[in-house]
């Protein structure tokens, strides 16, 4: 059986002269453009995230749809982390000023705005100022969906891959009310150095 080969795009190779690999066209592309794309891209992941929770739901209800995204999130978020620190090459350990730079690469940076404070050197909060599940519930006159569990495990695994000395502690999430200027908050701190 002759398969033929289609690279990324699906469409059958032209022949002679081409591209030896359609993923060539990632470095043509003009930086705007690439960014435009990942932001599209976010949001189709995060598209997949809705569906496949909704699909859990409707088989098995709402708290085994619950029960399964934290588990994917305990299990993603270390692979995300740690891509993040391949890319930035931040090494392990970092504390939480390499907390705070992988923050910002997320694939949540791309869909909701936030904001990191440094109220104290050794305490780091991220405020989600708007999240885009959350907004599309509303605007569906849904109330929001109560992520609190889920955010714990994702936030608290995300942040001890990057440094195992982080703790996490959520400052508010849903079912929690909203504030005026955020739809969750996270604190990190650090563990004290070890006295020698």
């Amino acid at each position: 059986m002759h398969v033929e080969e289609t690279g990324g795009t699906g469409m059958s190779s032209p022949g002679a002269g081409a591209r030896e690999s359609d993923s060539d066209h990632w470095a043509d592309m003009d930086p705007a453009t690439l960014r435009a794309f990942l932001s599209t891209a976010a949001k189709l992941w995060l598209a997949h995230d809705g569906l496949w929770f909704q699909a859990v739901e409707r088989r098995g209800g709402l708290e085994l749809a619950m029960d399964c995204d934290r588990d994917a999130w305990e299990r993603f978020s270390p692979i995300e982390a740690r891509r993040i620190m391949g890319h930035l090459q931040l090494v392990p350990g970092g504390g939480l000023a390499a907390l705070a730079l992988a923050l910002g690469y997320r694939l949540y940076s791309h869909l909701n705005r936030q904001r990191i404070e440094w109220p104290a050197s050794d305490r780091l909060v991220l405020t989600m100022e708007t999240c885009r599940v959350q907004d599309a519930r509303c605007r569906r006159g849904l109330p929001d969906f109560p992520c609190k569990s889920i955010g714990i495990v994702e936030y608290e695994t995300f942040a001890r891959t990057i440094d195992p000395r982080i703790h996490t502690r959520c400052l508010a999430c849903p079912p929690d009310a909203r504030g005026e200027d955020r739809v969750c908050a996270w604190e990190f701190t650090l563990d004290p150095e070890p006295e020698a």
